[in-house]
């Protein structure tokens, strides 16, 4: 095999093996001869507003990104092209090659029947319940936890574009790579990206995420100004749409509702555009469906892996816990046909964070998700297997310090054995994300259950107080009995908490 030898724009030297490995919707890919990159050629002639677009991604924006302090956090976010490339009259990019977790190690069912070892793992392999339950191999699926980090990755790796200005334009389970073993998510097709003062590229994004807007005006011409193309509007859309399948295995849009019996294109066009209607709509439930709509519409075989998660009654979008529930109606109901409404990526990762912290296990070993968010009430049932909590369930209410008072934080922790506290739970103003320091990383103190009772073991905090026994002080190695309504100070720094202990038998 001939090895193709020639220099990128910036100079460099790019080789790549004269053999096509793989073809997207716009570009042929082609391994460098160490497989750590692709050169991807765009098949169509690029024209020079495509060109100017593309050398801002991969210069300006990427340096932007990547070079600032604590650029290394996101190179596992996104597969981000490095150099422009020019080869037998076409434009190519050069893009690292995905990391090795993201691709299928075991496959499907049946020794891999459907011969996807080795393949990437396209997030639409884990946003559908046949897919993931009746294909999968059972060592590839992660659990309920899993998907909720992997929503947290891909949410702030939409915050990071959007804050330089950047919207994706096809933000879809296509373009995010996941791995639910290891919860990572990485964005890619990173060449499409809206670039602020260029013209839009020419993808309007991939069907099931693309917004009721742009949907609304497809037929449009391109350069009509009532014509609604990509931007981080239509990129929160996208997102909303991603973590409800991810979470939920089902579509949020797709139900029963038929609006042209004659025509399945027209009736494509109104349900996911002008007459889009969120299935789970609180006012509005021509859209909903029911089991017994589910059960007509597939087979028994089918069936098996299609519910609960399409039985509406079974899991509503609220057992999403309260923060998220709150996000998905704003999504779904006020900002779906209103796009200023919709929450931004920076609400998503925020809430998202906030529920990881509502998570119990399930006391099930059995369960397949083994987590859930904490519904606020004093006897919690698991939703995806039906079994009740057990035992003494300890819920941390946080308060953090304004002035010289503690204000209600709406933040809870659940308590289970081993979990650990971090800096952003003893202070507000630390939030988890790229901006945290190696210090900051580190686990402050610790749940253990012991001898019946659960205990707060102090790690490394030097002001932690137990405020309910004369404020006294509980140094780093020492523990403090969680017991109900006691009141514990990890931090009286401006923005420090107070937890409230509150204990729950269920």
């Amino acid at each position: 095999m001939s090895i193709v030898k020639l220099s990128a724009k910036d100079g460099t030297p790019v080789e790549f093996e004269d053999r096509i490995i793989g073809a997207g919707g716009m570009k042929d890919v082609y391994f460098a001869p160490d497989k750590s990159y692709v050169a991807a050629f765009f098949r169509t002639k690029q024209d020079a507003n495509a060109r100017d677009r593309l050398e801002n991604i991969v210069n300006k924006y990427r340096q932007s990104i990547f070079s600032q302090t604590g650029g290394d956090y996101w190179k596992d976010l996104y597969c981000w092209p490095e150099k422009i490339v020019e080869w037998d009259g076409k434009v190519g990019i050069v893009v690292p090659t995905y990391a090795k977790h993201f691709f299928f190690q075991h496959g499907s069912l049946n020794s891999d029947s459907l011969s996807i070892r080795g393949k990437e793992k396209q997030g639409k392999w884990f946003a559908s319940p046949f897919l993931k339950f009746g294909q999968l191999s059972a060592n590839e699926r992660g659990d309920w936890f899993s998907y909720l980090r992997i929503c947290i990755n891909i949410s702030r790796g939409v915050r990071r574009m959007h804050a330089a200005g950047l919207a994706h334009s096809d933000l879809s389970y296509k373009n995010v790579l996941v791995d639910p073993i290891t919860a990572k998510a990485s964005i890619i097709d990173i060449d499409g990206l809206v670039v602020p003062g260029k013209f839009a590229p020419d993808v309007v994004g991939t069907p099931d995420f693309i917004a009721p807007e742009v949907m609304k005006t497809l037929k449009l011409d391109v350069r009509d100004p009532n014509r609604k193309l990509p931007s981080r509007q239509t990129d929160q859309h996208a997102l909303a749409v991603l973590i409800y399948m991810y979470l939920l295995n089902r579509h949020p849009l797709r139900g029963k509702k038929v609006h042209d019996c004659d025509d399945e294109n027209r009736d494509e066009e109104l349900a996911m555009g002008e007459k889009a209607l969120f299935i789970e709509h609180a006012s509005d439930s021509s859209n909903r469906y029911d089991k017994g709509w589910v059960k007509r519409d597939n087979t028994p075989s089918r069936l098996q892996f299609l519910l609960p998660w399409m039985d509406l009654d079974e899991l509503p979008y609220t057992i999403l816990g309260p923060y998220l529930e709150k996000l998905v109606k704003k999504a779904f109901e006020n900002g779906l046909h209103s796009p200023i409404q919709r929450p931004t990526a920076d609400d998503w990762e925020t809430e998202l964070v906030k529920t990881s912290d509502l998570l119990q296990q399930c006391a099930n070993p059995s369960c397949t998700q083994k987590w859930f968010p904490f519904d606020n009430s004093k006897r919690p049932v698991c939703p995806f297997c039906k079994t009740p909590f057990k035992g003494v369930l300890p819920i941390l209410n946080l308060y953090y310090k304004q002035g010289s008072t503690f204000k209600p934080d709406n933040h809870r922790v659940m308590v289970y054995n081993g979990v650990r506290l971090y800096s952003w739970h003893v202070n507000r103003k630390v939030f988890p994300n790229e901006k945290l320091t190696p210090d900051q990383k580190q686990p402050v103190a610790y749940f253990q259950f012991h001898n019946g009772h659960w205990f707060l073991v102090n790690q490394t905090l030097a002001n932690m107080k137990d405020i309910t026994d004369n404020k006294k002080l509980v140094v780093p190695g020492a523990a403090v009995q969680l017991t109900d309504g006691r009141q514990i100070l990890l931090s009286e720094e401006d923005g420090g908490r107070l937890i409230q202990v509150q204990l729950v038998q269920c």
